[in-house]
């Protein structure tokens, strides 16, 4: 990849010859050149900037400088990139926010541009200059809310965050895989020896060798501290499976609409692994969804970040109930929609069922897919065990009952 950075203060990139970014340099493995923008002025005091048109604090960067910069880049990918351009970053509060996407997406150029903006900003002109030269190659990247003296710091953390991504500068390539942001949450914490430090210790999983619970550990450690530090990193669903309680609530007929197609949903894949495309949640009409809302007492979870506003949103879990055989508390239609199934929202729900089991009911029953393993291991985790005597003998379901244990 090529780099070339212009601005008034040259001296301000040398932390580029640090670390691995310098080594990625010394190995041609990043190719950057640094300008003064102050070379392509013509006046004895080398003038890069001028009070603002309209009146008002601060100056304005002259346009002629930075057009004769861009020209001079133009004419550099006439002459030795067979007309490519490159694509022109200009760091600024007016710009797209940059995250770890856009690190990637700029780490897919083969050339990168940066024009470091001081007082003011550039004269607007110089954008539409930039965009007829360099065949509309031209992105405004801000940092973030706050407002720098110049473009340098954030060309320096730009050029470090993409520069990075490019094969051969970071030594362990896996380990770009599980940085922070990398899938949209923060990293886990990291621990090295000792064990046990000043009275604290490593977390036991992470010296239990079990990679499988390690891996588990982990993601939840994201989630959790990815809901605690940066709640805005994250999908309001995914809030849900962030180690608080689920925002469960009764259905009401206004939530049938969306229940039923979350009932096609999640039922998919059940009727293709039992071979049973014809079960009754896939083939239920939507009256007959309006009327089980008088059936079953149904509770339903919607997702939609936290405090007043938690649960305003997408319906993504259900689950209901009812009494039957005057002593069995009938389990059916736990659901959590596709996309967070494994989250431990299902064990939310099925544990809140049981509890809303009238006083009478000494057991509760469900009924499920013979082929369905995933729907058996949950059942079996919370204890439930086959019934002796099938109450309903449908063919291609297994019966499943727990007892209920009054306080």
């Amino acid at each position: 990849m090529r780099i070339d950075v212009v601005s008034i203060f040259p001296e301000y990139l040398s932390p580029l010859d640090l670390s691995l970014i310098g080594k990625a340099r010394r190995e041609g493995l990043l190719d950057l050149h640094v300008h003064d923008l102050r070379s392509w002025t013509t006046d004895r005091h080398r003038t890069v900037d001028d009070t603002p048109y309209g009146g008002g604090a601060g100056m304005v960067m002259k346009p002629e400088p930075w057009a004769q910069a861009i020209d001079h880049l133009r004419s550099v990918g006439d002459e030795s990139y067979a007309g490519a351009r490159p694509l022109l970053v200009v760091p600024g509060p007016g710009g797209r926010r940059f995250d770890q996407a856009m690190a990637h997406e700029l780490a897919g150029e083969p050339w990168l541009a940066f024009a470091c903006g001081r007082y003011e900003g550039i004269d607007e002109r110089v954008y539409e200059h930039a965009q007829e030269a360099l065949d509309g190659r031209v992105r405004v990247v801000s940092l973030g809310d706050y407002v720098l003296n110049g473009g340098e710091v954030a060309v320096l953390t730009i050029t470090e965050a993409v520069a990075r991504l490019l094969p051969g500068v970071v030594g362990n390539a896996a380990s770009l895989v599980e940085e922070s942001h990398e899938d949209g949450l923060l990293e886990y914490p990291v621990y090295t020896k000792p064990a046990s430090w000043r009275g604290r210790e490593v977390p036991p999983v992470l010296l239990s060798g079990d990679h499988g619970a390690i891996a588990t550990w982990r993601h939840r450690q994201r989630l959790e501290r990815t809901a605690a530090r940066r709640p805005d990193l994250l999908p309001s669903s995914a809030t849900l499976a962030g180690g608080e309680e689920l925002p469960i609530r009764l259905a009401t007929p206004a939530d049938v609409p969306e229940l039923w197609t979350l009932t096609r949903a999640c039922w998919v894949d059940e009727g293709r692994v039992n071979e049973a495309p014809d079960i009754p949640p896939l083939v239920e009409t939507l009256a007959q969804a309006r009327s089980g809302i008088d059936g079953w007492r149904t509770w339903v979870v919607r997702d939609g970040g936290r405090g007043a506003n938690r649960g305003d949103g997408r319906l993504v879990a259900s689950v209901r109930g009812r009494l039957v055989d005057g002593n069995t508390w009938e389990v059916g239609r736990l659901m959590v929609a596709p996309d967070l199934v494994g989250q431990g929202m299902g064990r939310q729900l099925l544990a809140h069922v049981e509890r809303q089991a009238p006083p009478e009911a000494t057991r509760a029953w469900l009924l499920t897919g013979a082929r369905s393993e995933r729907n058996q291991r949950l059942y079996r985790k919370a204890g439930y065990r086959p019934v002796r005597e099938a109450r309903q003998g449908v063919p291609g379901t297994v019966e499943l009952e727990k007892r209920l244990r009054r306080s």
